[in-house]
Parts: C-alpha cells; structure tokens; sequence
C-alpha cells in the first residue's frame, strides 16, 4: 500500500507542479510582452526636440531612445534586451525585444529543467498627428 500511494503522490505532486508552474510560466510571458511594450513607449517618446521645435518631422533619436529604453529596463531589472529602429512607410519606429527567465519551483523538484526562458517584443512609433 505505501508503494502504491508513493508512485500516486509522486503523480499528483507532477501534476500539481505542472499546472503550477505553466501559469508561472505563462504570467512570465505576459510580463514580457507588457514590459517590451511599455519600454518601446518610453523609447517613443524620446524625440529629436530640435528637429520638432523647428517644425520638423517628428521622429524618434535613437540615441535618446535607447537610453530611455535601457533606463526602464534596467529599473525592471532585465537586462537582456535589443533595440532596433526599423523604417516602414517611410516612418522611423522603435522595436524592442527582451527575455526574461521564469524559475519553476515545483517541476524542478523532478529534476526537470530549473528555469525557461521567455521572450516579449514590441513596437512604437512617434505620434505624429497635427
């Protein structure tokens, strides 16, 4: 019998450790999406002022850009990220993307793998309205 109900316990305990750490995993994915997204907004934001103020086009400054994005970041506590200014329809964008790594608590009692890694991405462009 305690054959039996270690062989079930260990099953149970799998189980419960997979549920639990997917939605671990899964919430890890989604704050990689949110915090590319709110990185690449902050990036966004950072516009060359002296092009604008002259009533030039909007557009982002890279360098500007990039250390706002690092800044966020770093607060975060991420520091593995690109940053890349793709060009589309003629419009200087911001595109982020970063991973993050998620530690599995339970499945790691399994020796399966201690942590996954997962990645965000996201893209902003200058708002250039009237």
């Amino acid at each position: 019998m305690s054959l039996f109900l270690a062989v079930s316990m260990t099953g149970v305990l799998m189980v419960i450790g997979l549920a639990f750490d997917g939605a671990g995993q899964l919430r890890t994915m989604h704050r990689a999406d949110n915090l590319a997204a709110e990185a690449a907004r902050t990036g966004g934001q950072a516009i060359d002022r002296a092009q604008a103020i002259n009533g030039g086009r909007k557009e982002i400054d890279e360098a500007a850009a990039t250390a706002a994005v690092r800044s966020y970041l770093t607060a975060a506590g991420v520091t593995d990220h690109t940053v890349s200014f793709p060009v589309v329809d003629g419009e200087k964008r911001i595109t982020v993307r970063l991973t993050i790594t998620y530690d599995r608590y339970l499945l790691g009692l399994f020796d399966l793998t201690d942590s996954v890694t997962v990645s965000g991405e996201a893209t902003a462009r200058a708002i250039t309205g009237p």
